[in-house]
């Protein structure tokens, strides 16, 4: 209180490493909660193909952005016939990309998605207007499209898109049907989508013969586990492998999946974390020095309490209280300051239509106040020997 701008200076680069971390734990705890709750939102019974081998912890070469062609429509035909994988009952294969949609004056960057006809039955998906396409149209190249409500909102204002006619690519393609309103993720949003027969997908907009993924819809949870080793022994059989270990695919189940994208979440979040938290030794360092300054300006009061019987230890624990009490409230302070910009930037991640949950834990808030209390022990210690070891007669001829 009698150095009340020296305080503040100590305490800053507590306040704003605190504030920091918290910041980065929470906003991350909500990320990963909005990945793993889309990821959960397509269903627990299925099971997902993706070219490209793995370890059993770890995603494939082609989760990462490298293009990968092991996986065909073939060996989707051949997991959907019953003496091969008869636990499956829908399934369809993935292909995307991005161009420019127009219709009148409206034109923005769509992402698209080429699926199979069963999409539909695979994901938890409604329509909310029109049809979705047919096998027949997807064998034909069809030049149909289903769109996210976000996209058909977009292009067409306030008309019905049913029946109209936009171009996508500079490719025309007919609206049939309209996706009921889901919400985005941190990865993708299925409002911003827009819908296509895979066949048209891969010969007419893309000019590729693979598929990105496959999904497969298991008839039960219970069978999940029969189900992956009938689908990786059936592909096996398509692409002549007789070693598993020379496998060029990678079988998942929703569980599987949720527990890569957990470990992997994981990693960044405290990864991020750590590098925040580099702040707090920046603060530490700043108590040190502001400490040492402290103790040169003080020299006088020490001498006269060790001139009237205050011993090391008193002047050491003097020094460490102050230093410790000053590191807490600025703990403290980083702690209120961390969560109200976290509530923030969760107010405004939300209004941009992302369903973005407010986490803050317990245990961070916790960890947050033990480590301040750490920095003020240790930025403190030596400013507090060096008091100590002051001998009371120089101490009181200082000037």
């Amino acid at each position: 209180m009698a150095a009340k701008f020296r305080s503040f200076l100590t305490i800053l680069g507590i306040i704003i490493g605190i504030a920091s971390v918290i910041v980065v734990m929470a906003i991350g705890a909500s990320a990963q909660q909005l990945i793993i709750d889309q990821v959960s939102g397509v269903g627990s019974n299925l099971v997902g193909i993706l070219p490209g081998a793995s370890d059993e912890k770890g995603p494939p070469a082609s989760a990462l952005g490298i293009v990968t062609t092991t996986l065909k429509q073939s060996d989707l035909d051949a997991v959907m016939l019953k003496k091969n994988v008869p636990n499956a009952v829908a399934a369809s294969g993935y292909v995307s990309g991005v161009g420019t949609a127009k219709y009148k004056n409206n034109s923005n960057q769509a992402s698209f998605q080429g699926v199979s006809a069963d999409f539909i039955n695979v994901e938890k998906n409604d329509l909310s207007a029109g049809r979705f396409f047919t096998n027949e149209e997807n064998a034909g190249l069809a030049r149909v499209a289903v769109l996210g409500s976000t996209t058909a909102k977009n292009l067409f204002d306030n008309e019905d898109p049913i029946g109209k006619m936009f171009s996508l690519k500079d490719v025309n393609f007919t609206v049939i049907g309209i996706v009921a309103p889901k919400g985005g993720s941190a990865v993708s949003n299925p409002d911003e989508l827009v819908y296509i027969p895979l066949l048209t997908a891969q010969k007419i907009l893309l000019g590729i013969d693979y598929l990105n993924f496959a999904r497969i819809k298991i008839d039960s949870a219970d069978n999940i586990a029969r189900a992956l080793a009938d689908v990786k022994y059936t592909i096996r059989t398509q692409h002549r492998i007789k070693n598993p270990s020379d496998d060029d695919f990678s079988v998942r189940d929703t569980a599987q999946a949720l527990e890569m994208i957990t470990n992997i979440t994981n990693v960044l979040k405290y990864f991020l974390a750590g590098i925040a938290a580099i702040s707090l030794l920046v603060g530490g360092v700043g108590i040190m020095n502001i400490m040492l300054i402290s103790v040169n300006q003080r020299i006088r009061e020490i001498g006269l309490r060790k001139a009237v019987g205050a011993r090391n230890r008193h002047i050491i624990t003097q020094f460490l209280i102050e230093s410790i009490f000053i590191t807490l409230v600025g703990g403290i302070i980083g702690i209120i300051l961390g969560i109200f910009v976290a509530l923030l930037a969760s107010i405004v991640i939300n209004a941009l239509g992302y369903e973005w949950e407010f986490l803050i834990s317990f245990s961070s808030i916790l960890t947050a106040t033990f480590v301040s209390v750490i920095i003020g022990l240790l930025f403190g210690l030596y400013p507090a020997k060096k008091a100590a070891q002051i001998s009371p007669m120089e101490a009181l001829r200082y000037e």
